[in-house]
């Protein structure tokens, strides 16, 4: 096999065609001209000549290498070597052709505009100034991670053409691309407000590595570092160790008049974080004439009551929430509502002044576009927080949303995120820009796993389980049954959005039937002998049930919510307690104080029935050791929601997470293509079960065949 060696000869550079000899693999390859001259090589002479006139079409000089068989060897000068290096060496390297190069010449430089960035004299980092105004941008020229001025680069670049070597790396010096870089620099552009602050956290600007003073380094770690900050007086909590450092984050988030998204793993007391804090602003005298609002689904109104009476008792908390509430701002410091509130009041909220807005399971305000988003976002406030355990659910849009919340403008528009982040990092697994947003957006989001030891070492371990149903017979006859009436209508279908209708019924109907056929059929036999998944989840009971220990049972439907509770009911004798989305939330609090006292009777409330949408935020539920998805729901970010109502700061057990999937279905194939999706799972998850409409016929043909 030829391969091609590059050597610098002083401003020149030679190319040399060499052969690796494979029955003496360990010997250093041959010179082609050995190849052609000597006795040894005969056998092999005429393969190494068909391949080198092979190449010889895309890298035609080969050809004088053939001519002197080998005597010849190739030399360019600084311009001519530009085409050889750029177009014809990575022509061979398609063919599997190995290319020996000078180390420097693997990085070849290109010059790029860029700049030094320095703080304005006399400006106080600590105040409120638009962040342009603390900073001063001398515009250089980068070559590499080397910073020069115009008149040096012009200087260095004078009768220069081609691949030159400057101050020790080899740089490309291109006539149009240097007319271009000058025209850049007579008019370079000016960085206003977050562009700045975005050029000067990734170190970078338009891919060019640019140069801090140490005044202007200083200035960024401000930025990102926290400081030590006390803890309120009144707090009633003893926080843990990276408990205080988000505290002391957001605390420093509002000192350079930042907002903050804090983004922490479920179950790590996000909300104690964030009563620490608001405590603090009271202590401050900040909430004497404008107040924090926080922002919360109707499930957590007592829960954040509760929170803030435990842990902070001299912060007035007002619940602004029921049939003819009414609000004394003067009495309070806190006033909680809910996301429906916040949307049918606008007004009454835009009339009053907040500093500090909190907005509670953020992914709330996810989608733009909508109503309920708008009229958070409308609401002004000094200081914004936004929780949420998911920011990214489905796609990187949710996070601009949330984003956009806390530190309005920051993250430009809709369309300049897509075209800077979303479609480079989801469509493409761009890293580099991966990496960008990571560092732009860090001083600003907080996320902290239960999984990092570093973190939270006591936390007991998470251990999940997939247990494989069987079809019973009835099961897999009503399944073939649905599926060969509509198959047919969605090959047929040409309206895109129709057959996307049509595919999500039908997955929602076989779900349906792995479930239970009842839940389908709207009649017939109850008995949970006619579903493997009903089996296989009182068998899983059993042993349960056995060791005394709680469990959590979620599904999506309350019909099959319903199922359960009556399996459970004639199996066991005993009613489970089951929370669906008609439950008042006096009844809700009460079902859960009930689970998480110790049972004054053997197997008193250790069975608790939820289904996902009620019961998959908001809920502490630490006596459960046992977590039980009956039914998928192919987001792994809403799966580990409602998982983590026991997998909690409080937790004292290991929790067994249970997914009952049904064997040789559509459960099962989609179960390990959710698990293929997980690349990016740190910025972006599965989009629920709509992606399914998309598939193409054959995709879906043999993602619903039994088997």
């Amino acid at each position: 096999m030829p391969l091609v060696k590059v050597e610098d000869m002083d401003g020149r550079f030679g190319v040399e065609l060499l052969v690796e000899y494979r029955p003496e693999p360990m010997l250093a390859p041959v010179p082609v001209s050995d190849i052609f001259t000597k006795k040894k090589y005969e056998a092999v002479k005429y393969d190494v000549l068909k391949d080198v006139l092979l190449l010889a079409d895309f890298f035609p000089k080969l050809n004088q290498i053939v001519e002197s068989q080998g005597q010849r060897r190739l030399v360019f000068d600084e311009q001519e070597f530009v085409e050889v290096l750029l177009k014809m060496l990575p022509a061979l390297g398609l063919f599997g052709i190995r290319i020996l190069l000078p180390k420097g010449l693997k990085h070849l430089v290109r010059p790029q505009v860029s700049l030094l960035a320095r703080k304005s004299p006399g400006k106080d980092e600590g105040s409120f100034l638009r962040f342009e105004d603390l900073m001063a941008f001398d515009w250089q020229v980068a070559l590499g991670d080397q910073l020069v001025s115009v008149q040096e680069f012009m200087r260095l670049v004078k009768n220069l053409n081609g691949v030159v070597k400057i101050r020790d790396q080899y740089v490309l010096v291109d006539e149009d691309e240097l007319v271009k870089l000058f025209h850049k620099l007579e008019e370079p552009p000016k960085l206003k407000g977050f562009e700045a602050l975005q050029v000067m956290l990734a170190e970078e600007w338009q891919g060019a590595k640019i140069g801090l003073t140490d005044e202007a380094a200083a200035l960024i770690r401000s930025y990102v570092q926290p400081q030590a900050v006390p803890l309120p007086v009144g707090l009633n909590a003893t926080l843990r160790p990276y408990q205080r450092a988000g505290y002391e984050w957001m605390m420093k988030n509002t000192r350079l008049g930042f907002g903050s998204l804090l983004a922490d793993d479920m179950g790590l007391g996000k909300t104690v974080q964030v009563i620490a804090a608001l405590l603090r602003y009271k202590e401050e005298g900040l909430l004497e004439k404008s107040k924090a609002l926080v922002i919360v689904p109707t499930s957590l109104l007592t829960n954040w009551r509760k929170e803030i009476e435990r842990f902070a008792p001299s912060l007035r908390a007002a619940v602004y929430h029921g049939q003819g509430r009414s609000l004394d701002l003067a009495a309070a410091d806190v006033v909680i509502t809910t996301y429906g509130i916040a949307r049918s009041e606008q007004a009454f909220f835009k009339k009053h002044p907040w500093y500090c807005t909190v907005t509670d399971e953020a992914q709330n305000i996810k989608n733009a576009g909508t109503e309920q988003t708008k009229s958070v976002k409308a609401i002004s406030a000094t200081i914004r927080i936004a929780m949420s355990g998911t920011p990214v659910e489905n796609r990187l849009s949710e996070f601009w949303s949330i984003m956009d919340f806390t530190n309005k403008g920051y993250l430009g528009s809709p369309k300049q995120f897509s075209e800077v982040f979303g479609k480079p990092i989801q469509r493409e697994g761009d890293q580099k820009q991966a990496d960008l947003f990571r560092k732009i957006t860090a001083p600003f989001l907080l996320r902290r796993l239960k999984s990092d030891k570093s973190i939270i070492a006591d936390l007991p371990d998470k251990i999940e389980n997939n247990q494989f149903a069987t079809l019973t017979k009835e099961q897999a006859a009503v399944y073939q049954t649905v599926v060969q009436m509509n198959m047919k209508g969605i090959f047929d279908e040409g309206d895109d959005i129709k057959r996307q209708g049509l595919v999500l019924k039908m997955i929602t109907a076989l779900k349906q039937i792995c479930n239970h056929p009842y839940q389908f059929l709207k009649k017939g036999d109850k008995s949970p002998d006619l579903s493997g998944k009903a089996m296989l989840l009182l068998s899983l009971l059993d042993n349960i049930y056995e060791n005394g220990e709680k469990t959590l049972i979620f599904t999506q439907y309350h019909e099959m919510g319903e199922l359960l509770s009556r399996f459970i009911t004639e199996t066991y004798g005993k009613e489970p307690l089951f929370l669906h989305g008609g439950t008042s939330r006096p009844r809700r609090d009460e079902m859960v104080e009930k689970f998480q006292r110790p049972a004054s009777l053997p197997g008193e409330n250790d069975t608790f029935i939820l289904s996902l949408k009620a019961g998959g935020t908001g809920l502490n539920l630490t006596a459960a050791s046992n977590v039980i998805h009956y039914d998928l729901w192919w987001n792994p970010a809403v799966e580990a929601q409602a998982t983590d109502r026991a997998y909690r700061i409080g937790q004292q057990k290991n929790v067994m997470v249970w997914r009952l999937i049904t064997q040789s279905t559509f459960e099962e194939k989609i179960d390990e293509m959710i698990r293929r999706k997980k690349d990016l799972a740190n910025l972006t998850v599965a989009t629920g079960e709509s992606w399914i409409g998309n598939m193409t016929n054959e995709d879906l043909k043999a993602l619903v065949a039994l088997g």
